[in-house]
C-alpha cells in the first residue's frame, strides 16, 4: 500500500509517547507507519540512545515527524506537547499508542474510522488480555476502572488506563491546560474522566493487548508503590471533583435516560 493512499485527509494522526522505550520503539513505528500516515513521535528525554535513529528515520519518511523534548516530564506532558502541535498543523484528532509495542497497530485504521463517523466521541481500546498477561496489572487496573465510573455516574469507561485511544483534540487541550498535574503517568485515566465531565461520550472497542517479557525486548517504567499512590492521589482529587459536580452529572444522566 502508497504512502499517499493511508494518508487521512480528514484530520486524524497516530501520536507515540516514548520514554526509553528500547527497540520495541523501532517495530512499533514500523507497524504504524505500515497501517496509517501521519505518525508523529513524541521523545520524552530519553537517554536510551533511540531519539538520534528516531531522527535519523525522520529525514527519509516523510510520513513520520519526531517531536523531542529535552528533558523528561511525563507520558502526559509528551501527549500535550504534541497536541498543541497537532493543532497547529491542522489536525483535529489524536490516536495514542505506547511505544513499547503492547498496542496492535493493526487495529488503527478501525479506530480511526470509528472516529470519523462520531468526531464528538473518544474511541477507547477496552483491553482483552492473553492468559500470560501479568495478573497484577490486569486485577489491579480493576480499582481504577471502578473509581473512574463511579466519578462518572457510569457514563461507559471500558477501560481508564489502557492508552490506545482516539481523542479529539480541542476539548482535551483545553481540559489539559487547566489541570497542570494531567502529566505524567495517571494521565490517561484522569483524561477519560474529565473528558466525560465536559460531555465527551466515550466508545469503547475491545482490543487486544500483549506483554513483553524482558527476554523478549519489553520495557516497563511501572513502579508498583510510586504509580499508585499517583492513581490513589488522582482519584482522591476526582472524586472530590466529582462531589462537587454530582448534580449536575445526575442532571445530565436523567436526561440522556428520558432522551
Amino acid at each position: 500500500m502508497s504512502d499517499s493512499s493511508l494518508f487521512d485527509p480528514s484530520g486524524h494522526l497516530v501520536l507515540i509517547p516514548s520514554y526509553n522505550p528500547g527497540e520495541k520503539v523501532f517495530e512499533t513505528l514500523a507497524a504504524a507507519r505500515a497501517q496509517w500516515s501521519p505518525v508523529w513521535v513524541v521523545v520524552d528525554g530519553s537517554t536510551d540512545g533511540t531519539t538520534e535513529r528516531l531522527l535519523a528515520l525522520a529525514q527519509t519518511d516523510p510520513g513520520l515527524r519526531v517531536l523531542v523534548l529535552p528533558e523528561n516530564q511525563g507520558k502526559g506532558a509528551a501527549i500535550l506537547y504534541g497536541l498543541l502541535e497537532a493543532q497547529k498543523a491542522g489536525f483535529t484528532h489524536v490516536l495514542t499508542m505506547d511505544a513499547d509495542g503492547q498496542h496492535p497497530a493493526e487495529r488503527i485504521p478501525d479506530f480511526m474510522q470509528q472516529s470519523r463517523l462520531a468526531p464528538e466521541a473518544m474511541i477507547l481500546g477496552k483491553p482483552v488480555f492473553a492468559a500470560d498477561a501479568p495478573k497484577l496489572r490486569v486485577y489491579g487496573r480493576q480499582v481504577s476502572n471502578t473509581w473512574a465510573n463511579l466519578e462518572t455516574l457510569w457514563m461507559g469507561i471500558g477501560d481508564s488506563l489502557f492508552g490506545f485511544r482516539v481523542y479529539p483534540i480541542e476539548p482535551l487541550k483545553k481540559i489539559m491546560l487547566r489541570h497542570r498535574w494531567m502529566r505524567r503517568f495517571d494521565f490517561d485515566p484522569e483524561a477519560v474522566v474529565r473528558l466525560c465531565w465536559a460531555g465527551v461520550r466515550p466508545i469503547n472497542v475491545p482490543t487486544t493487548v500483549r506483554y513483553f517479557t524482558a527476554e523478549e525486548g519489553g520495557v516497563s517504567h511501572f513502579n508498583y508503590l510510586r504509580d499508585n499512590l499517583l492513581l490513589t492521589g488522582m482519584h482522591t482529587r476526582l472524586f472530590l471533583g466529582f462531589l462537587w459536580r454530582l448534580p449536575k452529572l445526575l442532571v445530565r444522566r436523567l436526561f440522556s435516560r428520558s432522551g
